[in-house]
């Protein structure tokens, strides 16, 4: 088969964390599949064919994509970030699975990118620096007593931790439970910060503690990070520093 399929990340936004590698692969593509806002931003050129489509249809996506590249065309697959972090990644294999043996024996390769969790993280310092999780507060694809699960367990845990989808207008309150069952579980004034389009002219930074974070502070462009117990800021003029120290007190599990 001559036909290629890669599945790139273009970063959170600016297009200057758009990789090298990934800025190859686009330029040398037949197609471009993917949800119609990421697709926008690849610009259009001669002998280049765009394919966007709707943000619940990955698996129909990633089959197009596939059934393309196995006729031959070199396609690209584009996600935001990261395509391996609650991206499409995880559907172009699973359609592999699934699918037709001769899918299996396609060049396929996955070109990581700059996830929003990163970009926002770097935006202030180094809140993820010591252990953390990242959960999806969409419940679209699991249930949501799933969500709530792992959230209480990773603030019983004391993970950093950061949140993807957090507020939709299809779910306003799933995020208001979301803290309600943080400030139970932790009992303290670390910090969340809410990071909305990282990198882009539209972003938006702000670090409150835990019990004044509020449901209407985000929607589908906000990360939101939320410190560890032992998250530190550093007082500056604008935004503080904020950073999760790497070294463990000995006996306490907090970092």
């Amino acid at each position: 088969m001559t036909g290629a399929l890669f599945i790139a990340g273009l970063g959170p936004g600016n297009a200057d964390m758009i990789t090298p590698q990934v800025a190859d692969a686009l330029a040398q593509a037949s197609d471009i599949v993917g949800y119609a806002p990421y697709v926008d931003r690849v610009p259009a050129r001669q002998g280049l064919t765009l394919h966007p489509s709707d943000n619940r249809v990955e698996l129909e996506r990633a089959q197009h994509a596939l059934e393309m590249a196995a006729a031959g065309r070199r396609v690209v697959v584009v996600s935001s970030g990261d395509p391996g972090v609650f991206a499409m990644a995880a559907a172009v294999f699973e359609a592999v699975e699934a699918g037709p043996q001769h899918w299996r024996a396609l060049q396929i390769e996955v070109l990581p990118g700059i996830t929003a969790m990163l970009a926002a993280s770097a935006r202030v310092g180094a809140p993820l620096g010591h252990d953390f999780c990242a959960i999806n507060l969409s419940d679209n694809l699991k249930p949501w007593a799933l969500i709530e699960k792992r959230v209480r367990l990773a603030a019983e845990a004391d993970f950093a931790m950061a949140f993807y989808n957090p507020r939709s207008k299809s779910r306003p309150d799933g995020f208001a439970r979301v803290l309600k069952l943080l400030n139970d579980a932790c009992q303290d004034t670390r910090p969340v910060i809410f990071a909305r389009a990282v990198s882009t002219p539209q972003e938006d930074i702000r670090i409150v503690p835990l019990p004044d974070a509020r449901p209407e502070m985000v929607d589908m462009r906000t990360m939101v990070l939320v410190g560890t117990s032992a998250t530190r800021l550093i007082g500056r003029n604008g935004l503080p520093f904020v950073y999760t120290p790497r070294s463990v007190s000995a006996g306490t599990g907090a970092a």
